[in-house]
């Protein structure tokens, strides 16, 4: 190693040295542009200063923020207090602020505020016009760059959330001249072609970069889109006009894939518990039905007067057989004898009236358990004025009103007096 050599440290710590024995760079207010904003989960706060010709780093590390009164944003004109120092493992040179005040608004914040402005009174950020987004798109249309990180993390959560949904990308310019153009080409071809939603958007940025989606065309390209719109520029911090105008804002493009492509999975999942549930109340409700008819059929059967006919008629069935039966063997045991053909011909006569006078009496039985037949023979049936059976004296009182049932219709009438029957 050549002795008169110097490492790239040894450098790096000669310079930084020399900007520390600097006075005025140990305590300089710079005024400039915010641009390349981020705040880091740290605490710490990462920028870039410029102006129209140049620009230098920054950084406001947590201790200091104490003094912040105000949220830093993108195009904002501040003045930076603090002291230009070397950051050695990069070798380059950075202001670390112990201090920013407000010191007016950048040209493009202006047009920013201008353009919003002129856009909420027109009514296009009014949420009556939001469109509702699609639970369940199969169809997404993309407009962004063809290439970056934007497009590979929303292919990339769309295949593992639903293999099946399909994408059709518009490759567009982003940032630079003629990227809002292409951004409404985009849109305008996109929406003809009956997407369930399409997402706009790009990866983050400086307020520059991101420029073309606050450009007035673009903003009303999305508005008037006949399709849903999921606006996805940047990263969470990051606000467009894009993002007032879209029907749906996503903080970064993973998360419009997220709200776009519904979970396949989950789907089949919630589809197979709901097709079980129905199942299971279908079969319930036929248990049940079956169980309400089967005790139906029990309730009347008994007392079906079908049901005790048939039931007479099959015991005068079995009667007949067991009686043809009789006969066949009398006949062969009698044939020679005609006096004894003749008594079982006397006999099954016999038999036979009285079967039939049997069939007579159980009939007339039957006929006279009627309650229309008992009506009809000159009896009634009487209840109280609340509709209570009344089968003794005991059960009513003088002045008590009783309604009497008759076969052709019912008589009111007030109790005057009551008549006990005396005991035989």
């Amino acid at each position: 190693m050549n002795k008169n050599a110097y490492t790239v440290t040894q450098v790096n710590q000669y310079i930084a040295h020399m900007f520390q024995e600097d006075f005025v760079l140990n305590g300089i207010t710079v005024s400039g542009e915010i641009s390349n904003l981020k705040y880091h989960t740290s605490g710490h706060i990462y920028f870039t200063l410029k102006d129209a010709a140049s620009q230098i780093s920054g950084i406001m590390f947590a201790g200091d923020r104490a003094g912040l009164k105000f949220k830093l944003e993108n195009g904002m004109k501040v003045l930076v207090t603090g002291t230009i120092g070397v950051y050695q493992r990069g070798g380059s040179y950075q202001i670390y602020a112990r201090g920013i005040t407000s010191d007016g608004i950048g040209d493009l914040y202006i047009r920013f505020e201008q353009l919003k402005q002129e856009l909420s009174e027109m009514g296009m950020f009014d949420p009556m016009y939001k469109k509702p987004i699609p639970k369940y798109a199969q169809k997404i249309g993309i407009v962004t760059a063809k290439t970056g990180a934007a497009i590979r993390d929303i292919v990339q959560i769309a295949r593992r959330r639903n293999p099946y949904v399909e994408l059709v990308l518009y490759p567009a310019l982003v940032q630079g001249d003629g990227a809002a153009q292409s951004i409404v080409a985009g849109i305008k071809t996109l929406d003809k072609m009956n997407f369930d939603v399409i997402i706009v958007g790009r990866g983050g940025g400086s307020i520059e970069d991101l420029w073309a989606f606050n450009e007035e065309p673009v903003a009303k390209a999305v508005f008037d889109a006949d399709t849903p719109i999921i606006s996805a520029v940047g990263h969470e911090i990051d606000t467009t006009i894009t993002d007032y105008t879209a029907d749906l804002r996503a903080p970064t493009p993973s998360a419009a894939a997220e709200l776009a492509v519904f979970d396949y999975q989950q789907f089949m999942e919630s589809l197979a518990g709901y097709k079980e549930a129905l199942s299971n109340e279908i079969q319930d409700k036929l248990h049940t039905a079956r169980q309400r008819v089967s005790d139906y059929r029990l309730k009347t059967g008994k007392y079906n007067p079908r049901t005790v006919l048939l039931a007479d008629r099959q015991r005068t069935v079995e009667l007949e057989g067991s009686l043809k039966n009789y006969m066949e063997q009398k006949v062969r045991e009698a044939r020679n004898t005609l006096e004894q053909y003749k008594a079982l011909r006397v006999r099954l006569d016999q038999i036979r009236q009285d079967r039939r006078h049997r069939l007579e009496i159980l009939t007339a039985k039957m006929e006279l358990m009627s309650p229309l037949k008992k009506l009809s023979g000159g009896y009634g049936y009487i209840r109280d004025s609340e509709g209570r059976r009344v089968d003794s004296i005991k059960k009513v009182q003088n002045g008590d009103q009783l309604i009497t049932t008759l076969l052709d219709g019912e008589i009111i009438s007030i109790v005057d007096h009551t008549v006990k029957r005396e005991e035989p």
